[in-house]
């Protein structure tokens, strides 16, 4: 039987008014598919660029990339999953504001017992982003140094976090000094104030003309370029954001010339493609909120329908932490 579901998609791109309540008459589950009555679900960065046009998807569109729910049916050669399995999915075709969806089971993971629905839907896209970020894109080790841009943002809560149990010295941009002490209640060893501070020569103070390991940026287009003088010699710049923009084409000459640097440009799409890795990524996220290396940081709830006020939220910077949709 069809299950009626309420879900926000957009048919053109543009500012978060583009984004429509629809209701639809949702089919049963394809092969390898499950279908999901949502609890809970998170709010990206990436869900904004999709619905800008950052990031062109084919339109009309649903919007939404993770989410927690209850699997109410699954779809033929689908062996891991039953009726009632309480589930969190990552990535897939996006769409996941919406009150039941149907996923592929490939991107969908038990939730264990303990874990909150809420505490899931705050960390999971978030949490597996930081896990590649800082064990596997680039791995920091106990004493490095490293930079990180919106230190308050959802994504940088948790990396203060884990990037402290690592043992790592952790320095971060953010807005406000509001946002600053945030950032250091979650393991933020310095905090700069880039509306006040320079922070390239702020970076430099603190590591008295060294420079960091590693700086990960979310900004893209604003901070490039000030992040590339915040490295030490064959330091690494991770750009996994273009929050302020796309960053202009780079001269590589330079790289040599300001020692030896590497960049990259990830996606958690290619960090989570084999079934393995994700797992093993989740595993590892499961197991630090579990010895609490990784708190609950601070969520922002909103009801599904106004999804486009939390888009403005985020985008106008008026957030800190992560945002929740619940139907």
């Amino acid at each position: 039987m069809p299950v009626t579901a309420h879900a926000l998609k957009f048919s053109k791109v543009g500012s978060p008014d583009v984004l429509e309540w629809t209701t639809e008459e949702l089919q049963q589950p394809a092969a390898d598919q499950i279908q999901i009555t949502q609890r809970a679900i998170g709010v990206n960065y990436i869900d904004i660029y999709h619905r800008s046009g950052l990031y062109p998807l084919p339109l009309p569109s649903g919007v939404g990339v993770e989410g927690v729910g209850i699997v109410e049916a699954v779809g033929e050669n689908v062996k891991n999953f039953v009726p009632g399995d309480r589930v969190v999915y990552v990535g897939g075709p996006p769409g996941g504001y919406a009150s039941a969806r149907n996923v592929p089971a490939a991107r969908a993971l038990k939730l264990p017992d303990d874990i909150p629905t809420e505490v899931a839907a705050s960390l999971i896209f978030k949490g597996l982003t930081v896990e590649y970020l800082i064990r596997r894109c680039h791995e920091v080790k106990k004493g490095d140094a490293v930079l990180f841009h919106a230190a308050a943002g959802g994504i940088g809560l948790i990396a203060g976090q884990w990037l402290k149990h690592i043992g790592a010295t952790v320095i971060g941009t953010v807005s406000s000094e509001e946002k600053a002490k945030l950032a250091r209640a979650n393991g933020y060893d310095h905090t700069i104030i880039y509306t006040k501070e320079n922070f390239t020569e702020r970076v430099r103070d603190i590591t008295r003309g060294e420079g960091v390991s590693a700086v990960y940026d979310s900004i893209g287009k604003d901070t490039f370029a000030g992040s590339l003088d915040t490295l030490r010699p064959r330091g690494i710049l991770i750009s996994f954001g273009t929050a302020s923009g796309h960053v202009p084409p780079l001269d590589l000459a330079q790289l040599g010339a300001k020692g030896s640097l590497f960049v990259t440009r990830p996606s958690i799409a290619h960090y989570t493609a084999k079934r393995e890795e994700l797992e093993a990524a989740a595993d590892a996220l499961f197991e630090a909120i579990r010895l609490e290396h990784l708190k609950a940081i601070e969520t922002k709830t909103y009801p599904l329908r106004e999804a486009a006020q939390a888009h403005r939220d985020l985008e106008g910077r008026k957030t800190a932490g992560s945002l929740i949709l619940v139907p």
